[in-house]
C-alpha cells in the first residue's frame, strides 16, 4: 500500500509538511464579538506581516472548569453567530471546541475546524459525530492529545475519525501530566506522533501536528483557577518549531488578568508578537 502525505485543509489554509507554519490563535473564551474582532485583527496583522497563515480560535463554552462558579462563555447559539461575523469581517478561517455529539452539525456549519478537547479525545461518539459533520461540510477535525495518553495511543482517535469518514485531520500536543500540578512536554513523543503509523486503516500518512504553546504552560490543580507559567511560552514555541511541528496554537488576550478563563496562561499582544516572530525565523531555517 502506498502511503501518501497528509495535510489538513482549514478554509484557505493548508497545514502540513511543505507548507508555511500555521498559527491558530485567539482569546480562550469568546467573551464578546468586540473582543473576538480586536484579538483577531491583532493576530491576523502579526501573521500577515510574517507571511504566516492565520486561523481564529476561541471557545463559546468552557465546559471543563475548576469551579462551578467559573465563567463558562456566551453559549453555542450566540457564539456561532459571532464566529460567522468574525470570519466575514476578518476574512480568516475559524475554529472552536466541541463538548457534546449533538453540537457537531451546528459547529461544522459555522466554523472550518472542529476542535476536540484533550480530555474528550477518547469519547467515541464525540469523535465520530465531529468527523461525520466535518466531512459533510468540507471542514476538518483537530484532536488534542489527552494529557493521559502516549503519542502512539493517538492512533485510536485518528482511526475512529478516519473510519467515520474524515481524513482531513490534525493532532495537537498540549503537554502530559507529570506528578501533581505540572504539565511537561515530551519532544521525543511529539516527534513520534509526527510519524504515527496509520497504515492499518488508511493510505494517508500521519496527520499534521500542532503544538499548543499556552496550555502547555498550565499548572493544573492550583485551586479555583488553573495556574500557569506564561513566561515559558516563548521557550516552548521555539522548541516546538525547531522540531518541525506544522502549526502553533496560542491563546492571546489584550489583558490576560481580566480574561474570563485561562488568565494565568494567555499571553498579551506584545508577547504574542514576540512568540510568532521568533517562531517564523526558526521555521525559515528548516
Amino acid at each position: 500500500m502506498t502511503i501518501t502525505p497528509r495535510t489538513c485543509s482549514v478554509g484557505s489554509v493548508t497545514i502540513g509538511e511543505g507548507h508555511p507554519l500555521a498559527i491558530i490563535a485567539g482569546p480562550c473564551t469568546l467573551e464578546s464579538l468586540e473582543l473576538g474582532l480586536e484579538v483577531g485583527r491583532h493576530c491576523k496583522s502579526v501573521c500577515e506581516s510574517l507571511g504566516l497563515p492565520y486561523i481564529f480560535k476561541a471557545s463559546f463554552d468552557k465546559a471543563n472548569r475548576s469551579s462551578i462558579n467559573s465563567k463558562r462563555g456566551i453559549g453555542i447559539e450566540q457564539g456561532l453567530e459571532h464566529f460567522q461575523a468574525i470570519k466575514q469581517e476578518l476574512g480568516v478561517p475559524t475554529t472552536t471546541d466541541i463538548h457534546a455529539p449533538e453540537q457537531a452539525e451546528a459547529i461544522a456549519a459555522a466554523v472550518d475546524l472542529i476542535q476536540i478537547p484533550a480530555f474528550l479525545c477518547r469519547q467515541t461518539d464525540l469523535v465520530v459525530a465531529s468527523a461525520q459533520a466535518a466531512a459533510a461540510n468540507g471542514g476538518g477535525v483537530n484532536i488534542k492529545k489527552g494529557q493521559f495518553l502516549s503519542p502512539s495511543e493517538m492512533g485510536g482517535p485518528v482511526r475512529k475519525a478516519t473510519e467515520a469518514g474524515c481524513d482531513n485531520l490534525m493532532l495537537t500536543e498540549r503537554g502530559t501530566f507529570f506528578g501533581y500540578h505540572r504539565l511537561v512536554n515530551d519532544f521525543i513523543g511529539i516527534a513520534d506522533m509526527m510519524e504515527l503509523d496509520c497504515s492499518k486503516f488508511t493510505t494517508h500518512g500521519s496527520p499534521p501536528i500542532c503544538f499548543d504553546v499556552t496550555h502547555s504552560t498550565q499548572l493544573p490543580g492550583s485551586g479555583e483557577q488553573t495556574g500557569g507559567r506564561p513566561d515559558r511560552a516563548l521557550h516552548l514555541a521555539k522548541a516546538a518549531t525547531a522540531i518541525g511541528v506544522h502549526a502553533l496554537f496560542v491563546e492571546c488576550h489584550p489583558n490576560p488578568k481580566e480574561a474570563w478563563s485561562d488568565g494565568a496562561t494567555q499571553v498579551g499582544f506584545e508577547v504574542f508578537e514576540n512568540i510568532i516572530s521568533s517562531a517564523a525565523k526558526i521555521h525559515k531555517l528548516d
